[in-house]
C-alpha cells in the first residue's frame, strides 16, 4: 500500500517532542494510527541526534512474550540507554495485560518520551484520566480527507474526482481493492470484526442484535435530529425489547469507538447549549454505503456528513445552530474563530438557494457565514455570505482563510 505524508498529525507529534506528557494516538480502527507512529519513528531516526528508540508493536508475534506488564517493564528497562534521548513507542498497547501500570511507571521515571496507540474501544478519551496518573496529550486520527485521497491517487483535479471520493470514502485500506463491491466488503468487515468486536468485548455485550439496530438507525439518520427515545421506539416496533437507558449506553459506546460523532445543538441567540436532540455523523461515509447500499445516495446528507467530519478534522468544536426556529447546519469554533455554515447538494434552483441563505442572513453578528454546495464554480459572495464549492473547500483551507481575513 502506498504511503503519504499526513502532516496534520505528524506535525502535532513533532511539536510535542520532549514534552513530558504521555502522547496517545486515538481514532477509529484502520484510520492509520500505526502508520503514523512508524512515520514518526523515521522522523526521529533522521532528525534527532542521540535518539534511542524502543519500539514495540503488539501486532507482531516477536513481541508475544511482552503481553504482561512485568515483562514489558523489564524489556523497556533493558533497552534503555543512559545519556541518550529515549523514545518509547508502543503500538496496540491494550494487548498487554495491565499496560496502564507499566506506562504510569515509565512516566514516573521521567526517562522516556512516551508515544502509544491502542484499540479505539480500550483507549477511550473518557478513560485516559483514570488510566494514567500523568498528563496525556491526545492526537485523534481520522480516515483520509479528500485532500489526502487526492494525494494518494496523485489526482490534480478536485472537481473531476470528488464524486469518486464521495462513494469510496477515506478508509485507505479499501483502496487496495479494484471494485466498489470489494471496497465496501472491506469497510463492512472493518466494522464487523474490529469496531463491533471491540465494543462487545469492552462492554461485555451479549445481545449484538440491539447494538446492530442502534448502529443501523444512526447510519440511516445521519444529519437528522435524533434522540434515544426515537431509536428506542423504532427498535421496540421491530420487536426488540429495549429500554431508553440501554439505547443511550449503546450510542455512547459507538461514539467512544469513534464510529460516530455526536454534535449538540447551540442556541445562537441565547448563546447556550441545548440538552435535547442531537445529530450524529458517521466517521466516514463509506461505512454508510457499505451497510445500507448505494441505491439512495442522498447526496445532501452525505455532503453534510463529509463537512462535519472535515470540521472536526481541522480542529473545530462543532455544533448545530438554532435561531428563530430555523436550523444552521454548523456553528464551528476554533480559538477566536467562529463560522456559520450551511451545506447543500444543489443550489441551482432559486427556491433552494433562498432557503439555504435565509437562515444565515438572520444571524446578525459579524462572524463569517458560508454556504457549501456542489456549485462547480469559483467562490462568490451573496449579501456577505461566501458561496463555495464543496470540493474546493475540502482541498483548500488556506484559500478560504485568505478570502475571510485578507492575509
Amino acid at each position: 500500500m502506498r504511503l503519504i505524508k499526513r502532516d496534520r498529525y505528524s506535525n502535532q507529534l513533532i511539536n510535542v517532542i520532549g514534552v513530558p506528557d504521555i502522547k496517545i494516538i486515538t481514532g477509529v480502527r484502520r484510520s492509520g494510527k500505526s502508520k503514523l507512529l512508524e512515520a514518526f519513528k523515521k522522523y526521529v531516526q533522521t532528525n534527532i541526534k542521540d535518539a534511542n528508540i524502543i519500539h514495540i508493536n503488539y501486532s507482531l508475534t516477536k513481541f508475544e512474550k511482552l503481553k504482561e506488564y512485568h515483562a514489558l517493564d523489564e524489556y523497556v528497562g533493558k533497552n534503555y540507554v543512559e545519556g541518550k534521548k529515549n523514545f518509547l513507542l508502543i503500538d496496540e498497547v491494550q494487548m498487554c495485560e495491565g499496560f496502564e501500570v507499566a506506562i504510569n511507571s515509565f512516566h514516573a521515571e521521567e526517562k522516556y518520551d512516551i508515544y502509544i496507540t491502542g484499540s479505539n474501544a480500550f483507549l477511550l478519551s473518557s478513560d485516559l484520566a483514570t488510566l494514567f496518573t500523568g498528563r496525556t496529550f491526545e492526537i485523534e486520527v481520522f480516515p483520509f480527507s479528500f485532500q489526502e485521497f487526492m494525494e494518494y491517487y496523485k489526482y490534480d483535479d478536485a472537481d473531476k474526482v470528488f464524486d469518486e471520493y464521495v462513494r469510496n470514502g477515506g478508509m485507505a485500506g479499501s483502496y487496495l481493492y479494484n471494485t466498489e463491491k470489494e471496497k465496501y466488503s472491506y469497510v463492512e468487515d472493518v466494522y464487523k470484526t474490529l469496531i463491533a468486536r471491540d465494543i462487545k468485548k469492552k462492554y461485555k455485550i451479549k445481545n449484538s442484535e440491539i447494538l446492530e439496530g442502534v448502529n443501523n438507525f444512526l447510519t440511516d439518520n445521519i444529519s437528522n435530529l435524533t434522540s434515544s427515545n426515537n431509536i428506542t421506539d423504532c427498535l421496540n416496533k421491530n420487536k426488540m425489547k429495549v429500554t431508553y437507558k440501554t439505547i443511550n449506553n449503546y450510542i455512547e459506546y459507538l461514539c467512544n469507538a469513534f464510529a460516530f460523532y455526536k454534535i449538540k445543538r447551540y442556541d445562537i441567540r441565547g448563546k447556550k447549549h441545548l440538552k435535547t436532540l442531537n445529530k450524529y455523523y458517521i466517521v466516514d461515509q463509506s461505512f454508510r454505503y457499505a451497510r445500507l447500499g448505494t441505491t439512495n445516495m442522498d447526496y445532501g446528507r452525505t455532503y453534510e456528513n463529509i463537512v462535519a467530519i472535515e470540521l472536526l478534522r481541522r480542529g473545530y468544536d462543532v455544533y448545530v445552530g438554532t435561531l428563530y426556529n430555523k436550523e444552521i447546519d454548523f456553528v464551528a469554533q476554533r480559538q477566536n474563530e467562529k463560522l456559520y455554515i450551511q451545506v447543500s447538494d444543489n443550489i441551482s434552483e432559486e427556491k433552494t438557494f433562498k432557503r439555504e441563505v435565509d437562515s444565515l442572513l438572520k444571524i446578525k453578528d459579524a462572524y463569517p457565514k458560508l454556504l457549501i454546495a456542489r456549485t462547480r464554480h469559483e467562490d462568490y459572495t451573496y449579501e456577505g455570505i461566501i458561496i463555495k464549492d464543496i470540493a474546493n473547500w475540502l482541498v483548500n483551507e488556506k484559500k478560504y482563510k485568505i478570502l475571510q481575513t485578507g492575509y
